[in-house]
């Protein structure tokens, strides 16, 4: 197996993928409807959201299963159906990027809070487990667990998949600029702190992901290579901050936007750059080709 983060050793720069939620939507996601089950009953359509991305030039491309665990599935009466779904989402990104491009099977938060006793941390580390092994079977290079907010959630994520698995771990947490202009989770993590940890942890690489524009994410990345300046960093930004207009919840930052912002996000430390919520295939080819002019 191919490690993305010998290619970065290499000085290498790489494009990743953009949004799955908004593009699962625009295909007819409806509200309520489960996105990992569509890899069951719509595969075509998620393999064109994965072909689309690698068309565009993104070296990596996530994988539909976002909300795969065993937690998140039970809520629409998935709860058994952990390794078919996300097996076949790894399956699917895997058809799309072919042996030149890379998979991250992604693997986001339980909705569960440890500090709440809502779950314990072995009901959590077997959760991940089990959705990291499906995506491993499935064909993913690395296993990305991204938009954490509790700090021992992410930290039990990276230490099962890690375990349990022979791929990459990487993480990513979603920050928000407070009072004072400081990054923060929801749960009070900072970027610095989220280093440190996760690192320790196992991650082979780390970031942030989701809940602000490219601009904001400079800030971030430089925080984190002020306490960690070889660990590799991945940035998956929104296009801009969501606007709610006319019923519907739109992002303002155009392709063009975001490309622009791309020389200040590598400027700052990171290897590794893509898109999160409101980004598109053009938002991708326009950051692919910043960083080729770099």
């Amino acid at each position: 197996m191919k490690k993305i983060t010998a290619e970065l050793q290499k000085g290498h720069i790489l494009v990743s993928d953009g949004a799955w939620g908004t593009y699962l939507q625009q295909k007819g996601l409806k509200p309520g409807e489960c996105p990992e089950e569509w890899n069951i009953s719509r595969p075509n359509d998620v393999l064109d959201i994965a072909q689309s991305y690698i068309t565009a030039g993104a070296d990596l491309i996530e994988t539909n299963s976002f909300g795969g665990s065993r937690f998140k599935l039970e809520k629409y009466g998935f709860g058994d159906k952990v390794y078919e779904f996300n097996k076949a989402a790894a399956e699917i990104s895997r058809e799309a990027a072919g042996p030149k491009h890379f998979v991250l099977g992604s693997v986001g938060p339980t909705g569960k809070l440890l500090m709440m006793e809502e779950v314990t941390e072995n009901e959590l580390y077997d959760a991940f487990k089990e959705q990291s092994m499906a995506l491993e079977a499935g064909g993913v290079d690395a296993i990305m667990i991204e938009t954490m907010t509790d700090l021992d959630e992410a930290r039990i994520a990276v230490k099962a998949a890690k375990e349990n698995t022979n791929c990459e771990v990487f993480c990513t947490m979603t920050f928000q600029k407070i009072i004072g202009g400081e990054f923060r989770t929801m749960m009070g993590i900072s970027p610095s702190e989220m280093a440190e940890t996760i690192v320790q942890a196992g991650a082979d690489l780390i970031g942030t992901n989701c809940g602000n524009g490219m601009a904001d994410m400079v800030g971030m990345v430089k925080e984190i290579r002020s306490v960690n300046s070889s660990v590799p960093v991945l940035v998956h930004a929104n296009a801009g901050m969501p606007c709610f207009v006319d019923g519907k919840t739109t992002f303002p930052e155009s392709p063009e936007d975001m490309a622009t912002r791309v020389s200040g996000i590598i400027a700052a430390g990171a290897n590794i750059v893509g898109g999160c919520c409101g980004t598109t295939p053009e938002h991708i080819r326009e950051i692919r080709d910043a960083v080729k002019a770099l």
